[in-house]
């Protein structure tokens, strides 16, 4: 795996646990985690596969 890989699978998960975080404390509503969350792991998966 590449530096690049690496990060990409450290970012996503953080992304997505702090989309979580906010929604359950009111910050975020359920579409907007959901896009959050979706778009994460899209750009993600592009940039992994694309590397």
């Amino acid at each position: 795996m590449t530096d690049a890989h690496i990060g990409l699978s450290v970012a996503t998960p953080v992304i997505v646990a702090f989309a979580l975080m906010l929604y359950r404390m009111g910050v975020l509503q359920r579409t907007g985690t959901i896009s959050a969350v979706l778009a994460s792991v899209a750009i993600a998966a592009v940039l992994f596969i694309d590397r």
